[in-house]
């Protein structure tokens, strides 16, 4: 995205990202994965679990993992926990992905 190319210095080309996904429910933060190095097509084939009780809304955010500071913001989105149960069927647990 234009935004992930904001601090690059190559104008003609993307710069490779350090990224990782952080994953919140309601705001708060219950899981990351790992970084992967120098890409811009990152997969994320990691299992982690979180138990969630009166949750409304998951949010993974990606970050490019900078050696000094603060990492750098990449892309982010919001899934609704009820949109998610309504497109699996009737039952009130959701065991996709």
């Amino acid at each position: 995205t234009r935004w992930s190319l904001r601090h690059s210095l190559f104008h003609k080309g993307y710069q490779l990202l350090d990224t990782y996904v952080t994953i919140s429910v309601d705001q708060v933060r219950v899981g990351q994965t790992g970084t992967k190095q120098k890409t811009n097509k990152p997969t994320k084939n990691e299992e982690f679990s979180a138990t969630v009780t009166d949750g409304h809304q998951v949010e993974p955010s990606a970050f490019h993992d900078t050696p000094i500071g603060y990492d750098d913001f990449v892309a982010s989105c919001t899934l609704h926990f009820q949109d998610l149960l309504r497109s699996t069927g009737p039952s009130n647990s959701f065991e996709g992905w």
